[in-house]
């Protein structure tokens, strides 16, 4: 079945790129609700959003939470106005009053605000490491003692280079050049460690997205076991299986 987000984004124009993939748009934005429930999301929690683009997350996010709890910081000016004319609907918008902004910084204290949590997705594979500690620096100031940053992340590898650029990768209010980099997880727990934050892995998306949660407190953690997450017997015996022949009517 398809969703009324969905045939609002495949109506969006074809020709230009805006930021996401249009083939399972609202499968993309609901995701991001349910992990923010499973890390405790509650209709009185205050969210910020950061590149929040064309509200794909935030559209299942904003009808959720009570008025004025969603924020969303988006540095393109263009992809916001798309999502709040074409994504959203006017009277949404006027009965659960997201606060908006644009700057390139995501400074979330131009809200003025304690945020519960801090949602970051796909933001990471394209933010440099001085930007990724510019968020971290953000989440320390601007969270509630008990805040959680949830965000997603490209780990680098042996054959997958570390990015060690200083700008911003990927389409942008300044690039029109798409593209996707990767972090080492471990310069990441060091970043997180040296903010005394506590680093959390949960799992993997089908994009090869690792999913991060962040906290203050050591033991904090997600309310329900991870949807990513399955057990190790489990994730080795779907790898032996996928190698097994497959055996055809009349093998013997």
């Amino acid at each position: 079945m398809t969703t009324t987000v969905q045939r609002r984004a495949e109506a969006l124009d074809p020709n230009t790129f805006f930021g996401v993939p249009i083939p399972g748009f609202d499968r993309g934005g609901r995701t991001q609700l349910i992990l923010l429930l499973m890390a405790g999301l509650e209709p009185g929690s205050k969210v910020i959003d950061l590149g929040c683009g064309v509200l794909r997350g935030g559209y299942w996010i904003v009808h959720f939470l009570d008025p004025g709890c969603y924020h969303g910081i988006e540095p393109h000016a263009g992809r916001l106005q798309t999502g709040l004319d074409r994504i959203l609907t006017s009277a949404t918008v006027s009965a659960k009053r997201p606060r908006l902004a644009t700057n390139a910084e995501f400074d979330t204290s131009v809200f003025g605000e304690k945020f519960d949590f801090f949602l970051a997705y796909s933001i990471w594979t394209h933010a440099s490491k001085r930007q990724i500690e510019m968020m971290l620096d953000r989440f320390v100031s601007d969270s509630t003692g008990d805040g959680v940053f949830l965000t997603s992340v490209l780990p680098a590898r042996a054959w997958q280079r570390d990015y060690r650029g200083e700008r911003w990768f990927g389409t942008s209010h300044e690039s029109s050049s798409p593209g996707c980099i990767r972090h080492r997880l471990s310069w990441i727990r060091r970043a997180c460690g040296r903010r005394n934050l506590f680093l959390q892995s949960l799992g993997r998306e089908l994009d090869g997205q690792v999913w991060l949660h962040i906290s203050r407190q050591r033991r904090r953690g997600l309310l329900f076991t991870s949807i990513w997450r399955r057990p190790l017997w489990r994730r080795l015996a779907h790898r032996i299986g996928r190698r097994l022949p497959v055996r055809q009517p009349g093998d013997r």
